[in-house]
């Protein structure tokens, strides 16, 4: 996995020099894809996981980063529109704002494929998503299950981001019986704004003084603010004993978990959902109909929902059996 980042950072920053440049026409179907970020180390799997997938199924793939601003992402993926290709896969930093780049491909007959995040509109032709409601219902059940009672610090990710109230969702609905109770008291709700770990460091901080330390889990978003919250725990000397959730699988977040200081992540297969949402793209670009099932928690959209895996340390040598990660990316 470390061997990934290090090459994806390098093609990043060779792509960008390659389109400053100019293409080079290769004859074969182009699709654009955008990402929000490359901060994130899941979004750089998704990013080789399109260029491995590109390679399979014979196609070009034009691939641009938004670095978490909503206007560039509007302004790439008209760029993208274009430049002719015949597909976008667009994984939106705002919902909202990405409204616009459903308009724009649509009018150039462009159909437009919404990635892991919902673009805030029926309008989209297909959802590609892992299934949001179940990894915030994961990380709320290992709560439940773990802790007896105490006081919770709930940390929601960026408010523009449409997987956040599933995920919100999940978590509350698997402590409910819990929280009715008042067995769990939620002392702090935040937002972090573009997820980052900053903020809920900052957010683990406010709570810890206004609670005196008296916390016994955070439902962290993902593992960045895990481990913003971890870190803010260490300072106080509680790492590791309060549970901490997350998810994305990253490795840093593999070894919080074989240290103890977090307590499970949630593993997603981005590289078949990278290929599942190219192959469909280009199925749509060729006039496929029906592709995906309509989803009632999707507005009714056109979904391909994707599983995913409760990961703690009990079963996370799975990851190395399985083939996702190396034992030296551990070490």
């Amino acid at each position: 996995m470390k061997k990934i980042v290090l090459v994806l950072l390098a093609i990043v920053i060779s792509s960008s020099m390659f389109f400053a440049c100019g293409r080079k026409d290769t004859g074969k179907m182009k699709i654009g894809i955008s990402l929000p970020t490359q901060r994130e180390q899941r979004w750089v799997v998704d990013y080789t996981g399109f260029l491995e997938a590109a390679d399979k199924l014979g196609v070009e793939v034009i691939i641009q980063i938004a670095d978490n601003n909503a206007a560039r992402q509007q302004a790439q993926c008209e760029n993208l529109i274009t430049m002719g290709v015949k597909a976008l896969i667009v994984a939106p930093h705002d919902e909202g704002a990405a409204i616009t780049i459903v308009d724009m491909a649509h009018k150039a007959k462009i159909p437009v494929i919404s990635y892991d995040r919902q673009i805030g509109t029926t309008a989209i032709d297909l959802l590609a998503t892992f299934d949001q409601y179940r990894i915030g219902y994961a990380m709320g059940e290992y709560m439940a299950q773990n802790l007896d009672r105490g006081n919770i610090i709930f940390l929601k990710g960026d408010p523009g981001d449409s997987t956040c109230i599933p995920l919100a969702n999940g978590a509350k609905d698997a402590m409910k019986a819990k929280l009715d109770s008042r067995a769990f008291v939620i002392v702090a709700e935040q937002d972090c704004i573009d997820w980052e770990p900053s903020a809920a460091l900052r957010h683990t901080e406010n709570a810890l003084t206004a609670n005196r330390n008296n916390i016994q889990g955070v439902i962290a978003p993902n593992d960045g603010t895990a481990g913003g919250a971890i870190q803010a725990l260490a300072a106080q000397g509680l790492a590791g004993k309060v549970i901490v959730t997350g998810q994305d699988c990253e490795t840093d977040a593999v070894k919080r978990i074989i240290a103890g200081t977090q307590s499970m992540t949630v593993q997603f297969d981005c590289m078949a959902m990278s290929y599942g949402a190219l192959d469909a793209a280009i199925k749509l670009a060729n006039g496929a109909k029906n592709i995906g099932e309509k989803h009632p928690d999707y507005d009714n959209v056109p979904t391909l929902i994707y599983d995913v895996i409760k990961i703690d340390r009990n079963n996370w040598p799975w990851l190395i059996e399985a083939g996702f990660f190396n034992e030296s990316d551990f070490n």
